[in-house]
């Protein structure tokens, strides 16, 4: 999907049903530049604080479903949110931006937009936030049931010694789980790696 810019009236087909005039509000009274563009695996969002001549920047991806994308945009707006009160005097993820993620997450969740079983997981999320939604793997499995049929599985749906490859031509074999992650052993170079279980990866047959 090539990075575009996302007109007003084209973002309701990225929004959960009932979350889109909150979010506009949002954006205009802010004057939130917003991007969304292609996968990216390692980042769902990005924020990018406003200067003397840009305004507040956010890009979410725009291959992620409704739910995933929402929540995403609710996490930047947070950063957006925490440093239009401290600046960049704080830690990007620290106790004030967890507060205002907090607080604008639940204000959406009260509008009963998601699922129950997404709301669920995000009222365990919100116990303590995250960095990353990336970083929920309960979420994650949750909120990965309302994508788009894929060709991916995540690494724990693999069975032991499957092998698996990733963006290139890399190919693993899962090998065993220590602790959250599983060890994975690189076919060409025998190096191990450890990779997420809710990571997701292209079967090799």
């Amino acid at each position: 999907m090539p990075k575009k810019e996302a007109p007003l009236a084209e973002l309701g087909s990225f929004l959960p049903a009932g979350s889109l005039d909150d979010v506009i509000a949002f954006l205009l009274k802010y004057k939130v530049h917003l991007t969304i563009t292609r996968e990216r695996q390692s980042v769902l969002g990005d924020y990018r604080n406003k200067h003397v001549h840009s305004n507040h920047r956010i890009s979410v991806n725009g291959n992620l479903n409704h739910y995933s994308f929402l929540v995403t945009l609710l996490h930047e707006l947070a950063h957006l949110l925490t440093y239009e009160k401290y600046g960049n005097r704080i830690p990007p993820h620290g106790s004030q931006w967890k507060k205002e993620y907090s607080m604008i997450l639940s204000s959406f969740m009260s509008k009963k937009i998601f699922p129950q079983d997404v709301e669920l997981a995000l009222m365990k999320n919100l116990i303590n936030p995250t960095a990353s939604s990336c970083a929920d793997t309960n979420l994650i499995r949750v909120m990965r049931k309302y994508d788009e049929k894929s060709e991916r599985h995540l690494v724990e749906e693999l069975p032991y010694g499957a092998l698996f490859k990733i963006k290139g031509d890399k190919i693993f074999r899962k090998g065993d789980k220590v602790r959250k992650r599983f060890k994975c052993t690189e076919m060409s170079t025998g190096k191990v790696y450890l990779f997420s279980p809710v990571f997701e990866v292209h079967k090799v047959s």
